[in-house]
This record gives structure tokens, C-alpha cells and sequence, in this order.
């Protein structure tokens, strides 16, 4: 089954990579496809093929444009023009040692602060909103 798998795995890289024009490359090692056969919609078939582990939170907003058809054209090399508010692009870290672990999460270090009593529940009771 893993095996089978892993030789579809290859079998379509190959076909994309031959039957397919290559469009451009983002700056995680991403390569990105345009098929020459049409889609019943007329629209070419857009495809990446990631560089590592396949993540799709690993396609920069530029990209992602691209393969979903909002852009008709390609993002330039390096990508669009950026203000200086904005980051860069950063994959989703969940599961890995880089996530975001709050204080007092048990893979994180240190406690969490100890509650301050401010907090009062609602008591329909009280008839207060």
C-alpha cells in the first residue's frame, strides 16, 4: 500500500513535470505548473510541487492568487512589491518544535499566572446583564 502510494507519488511529479510548462518558483523551493490541456471550464490545470515535507500553508499568498485563478498571471520573480507593515510568509508550525506554546502549556516551559479573582460568572439569577 505504502509503496503504491509512494510510486503514484512519482508517477505524477513525472507527468506534471512533462506534460505541464513550468511557470516559476517561490522562495521556499516551490515549483509551480501550468498543464496544457484545458479543463472542461477552459481553464489550463494549475499544480506545485513542493520542495520537502507537502504543506499546503507553505504557498505565499502571491502563489496561492495564482493557482486559485485570481491572478491570471504569474507573480514576478521575488514576488509583488510588499509595504513595510507587512511579513513575510510564514508556514503553519503546528506540530512542530517552533509552534507557539503559551506559558503553562505542557510541552512549554515556566507555569501559568496564577488567576487574579477578578472574574465574577454570570448568574442568570441576578437578572443583570
Amino acid at each position: 500500500m505504502i509503496q503504491e502510494r509512494y510510486a503514484m507519488h512519482w508517477l505524477s511529479r513525472i507527468n506534471i513535470r512533462f506534460r505541464s510548462r513550468f511557470v516559476g518558483a517561490d522562495s521556499f523551493g516551490n515549483r509551480y505548473y501550468e498543464s496544457n490541456a484545458r479543463r472542461s471550464d477552459s481553464r489550463p490545470r494549475r499544480y506545485v510541487i513542493y520542495k520537502g515535507k507537502v504543506e499546503a500553508s507553505k504557498v505565499p499568498s502571491d502563489w496561492h492568487d495564482w493557482l486559485h485563478y485570481t491572478e491570471s498571471t504569474a507573480p514576478p520573480d521575488g514576488g509583488y512589491m510588499r509595504s513595510p507593515w507587512q511579513r513575510g510568509h510564514v508556514p503553519n508550525l503546528t506540530g512542530t518544535q517552533h509552534a507557539y506554546r503559551p506559558a503553562g502549556h505542557l510541552l512549554g516551559q515556566g507555569r501559568r499566572r496564577r488567576a487574579t479573582g477578578d472574574y465574577h460568572a454570570w448568574d442568570p439569577d441576578e437578572g443583570e446583564f
